[in-house]
């Protein structure tokens, strides 16, 4: 028997189901090592801007089952809506079991506020030319699709790993200075409304640092993203973390586990189901 890690809270960002470029399998293992008591997915989950019917594996639907599966279990869900996932916002402040869409958060953890949201509303790109914030989606979806057949390559020729997308960010100043401008935002907001914490994901950097200014301090945390870093936040015994795949996962723990044996019919049956009310399961147990 494999013991799951109890954790108060987990967030993950930025997974991009429906792209060539989610990693998939590795939040499965990832998710299966733990047992949350909430499960914050802050934004740009499922990837509707750039969703096509012809790539959704099987490894993304178990993504969905999982997290559903979770609810089901009494874990408390809670969905804030991104900019990819912009279309979840017309239902937001829906409630279906332990499941609930928002556009943002705030939660009293051990006497702190903490503040959640997905941070595209500090994104000019998006607000005044969402064509040309897509097109850059598409454009940065194709250069994961290259960045896995190099790496192919180098795992053939027993090289080391290599981010093309993490190369291109660090390297351009205007990326640089973007991410920059994001954290002092965020944090200068935070600290002007007495939010002890804000919790972003959107620009797929997973970091943790306390900023400070003449009106007070704050701490910031990004969740980072599902695409290249692999990450997600914990919050445990009044603590924050960055967990990290490549250095914390648990090898005992696999991708889809409880899933792997399920034929993809299924999976989907297992996902779109809706269980009949106990006076109708009553009603028919009486007729037969």
């Amino acid at each position: 028997m494999k013991i799951k890690r109890k954790i108060e809270i987990a967030v993950i960002s930025d997974v991009h189901l429906g792209t060539y470029g989610c990693h998939a399998r590795h939040l499965l293992t990832y998710l299966n090592s733990i047992e949350p008591k909430k499960l914050i997915l802050n934004g740009d989950i499922v990837d509707i801007w750039q969703f096509k019917k012809r790539y959704f594996p099987k490894s993304h639907l178990s993504v969905i089952k999982k997290i559903m599966d979770f609810a089901a279990n009494g874990t408390e869900v809670i969905y804030i809506t991104g900019n990819h996932d912009e279309m979840l916002r017309k239902f937001t402040d829906t409630e279906i079991g332990n499941v609930s869409i928002v556009n943002k958060l705030v939660l009293d953890l051990d006497g702190k506020r903490a503040w959640f949201f997905h941070g595209d509303v500090f994104d000019i790109s998006i607000q005044n030319a969402k064509w040309l914030a897509k097109l850059g989606g598409w454009g940065y979806d194709f250069l994961i699709l290259i960045n896995q057949l190099t790496n192919w390559i180098l795992d053939k020729i027993g090289k080391e790993r290599y981010s093309l997308s993490k190369k291109i960010k660090n390297s351009v100043k205007g990326a640089v200075k973007y991410i920059n401008d994001f954290e002092n935002v965020a944090t200068d907001l935070a600290i002007e409304n007495g939010y002890d914490y804000v919790v972003c994901g959107h620009i797929h950097q997973p970091k943790m640092l306390k900023k400070e200014n003449k009106h007070g301090k704050t701490t910031y945390l990004n969740s980072g993203d599902w695409v290249e870093n692999f990450t997600a936040l914990e919050y445990q015994f009044k603590r924050w973390k960055i967990y990290n795949y490549n250095e914390d996962k648990m090898s005992a723990f696999y991708a889809d586990e409880e899933l792997k044996d399920m034929e993809l019919q299924d999976l989907i049956a297992a996902i779109t189901i809706v269980d009949r009310p106990k006076s109708d399961k009553k009603k028919k147990k009486s007729k037969d």
